[in-house]
């Protein structure tokens, strides 16, 4: 998937991060490197692919890099024609199958960055009566299992990524994935998360510049209006605060090409409720905050 690599040294410190940390206002001027450089340098615009650029994230990441048209060139990637209508049909949208590498050669070819959304998506199995009480049952359409679509898809990825040598994958997962008996796994006995790890440290073991991020519960709330929460290894999952708005989530793996301080990085996301803390504005900052490198 894409570009010239771009050699990055980090000197990051050990594996250890403090408790979730709160992170606002600015205290000092942000470090912008990486995707930034060769765009403020005169250079062309770096091109970054949205992979599952029809999901309700991946859309708000593809709007969000096409409204920096400046400073991004935009490219998504959808499975069907049917979402690449939903999202406007524009030529910069393919359509191609993450489990074929060969479908998505061309949507990675020529680019400089690759954000990647795409995810098995568990469906309810017909006939459940919320009324009469019980749990409903989901299941995974066949060839659409998280093996499939989370570990072999994402692998498809992160190899296509390092064989043109990307400069930087930010990897979109999901907070739970140290526990092997999370309620996620149980859905349609799929082990979502357990596929989802084992492409994290895959990611992490690739020798590419990455930034793993692994949200909470996703909502569908506007962005910008809620302090940040970063974290490691679930902590943030024994708080309150286990939720955030996936446009915040969208702007973070935006703001994750621009620093430094976001490359070879994992960490736990979240937010604070709305009115608690103040907005996020200072991405450097927060990146700052993180030292796990998985």
């Amino acid at each position: 998937m894409a570009a010239a690599r771009m050699v990055s040294v980090s000197t990051f410190a050990g594996t250890h991060v403090r408790p979730p940390c709160h992170v606002s206002a600015a205290r000092r001027g942000p470090r912008r490197a990486g995707l930034a450089v060769s765009s403020a340098a005169g250079g062309s615009p770096p091109t970054v692919l949205v992979t599952g650029a029809g999901g309700r994230t991946g859309q708000i990441v593809y709007k969000k890099l096409k409204e920096r048209a400046g400073q991004f060139v935009s490219r998504g990637l959808v499975r069907t024609e049917e979402s690449k209508g939903k999202i406007g049909g524009a030529d910069d949208v393919f359509v191609g199958d993450i489990r074929d590498p060969a479908s998505i050669a061309r949507a990675i070819e020529g680019i400089d960055a690759l954000i990647i959304l795409t995810s098995a998506v568990p469906k309810m199995k017909p006939g459940f009566d919320p009324t009469k009480g019980g749990r409903p049952e989901f299941y995974f359409e066949e060839g659409s299992y998280p093996e499939q679509v989370d570990w072999i898809g994402q692998k498809n990825q992160i190899d296509a990524a390092n064989s043109i040598g990307v400069k930087q994958v930010v990897l979109v997962g999901s907070m739970g994935g140290t526990d092997i008996n999370h309620p996620l796994n149980m859905l349609g006995n799929g082990n979502i998360l357990v596929w989802k790890r084992k492409a994290e440290q895959y990611l992490a073991d690739s020798g590419l510049p990455y930034t793993i991020i692994r949200a909470g519960g996703l909502q569908d709330k506007d962005g910008g209006v809620r302090e940040l929460i970063v974290g490691k290894d679930d902590e943030i999952l024994k708080t309150e605060t286990k939720t955030i708005a996936r446009a915040d989530v969208a702007q973070v793996c935006i703001q994750a090409l621009l620093f430094d301080e976001a490359r070879f990085k994992a960490f736990d996301l979240a937010s604070k409720p709305e009115g608690e803390g103040a907005p996020t504005t200072n991405f450097s900052a927060l990146f700052s905050q993180v030292n796990s490198r998985f």
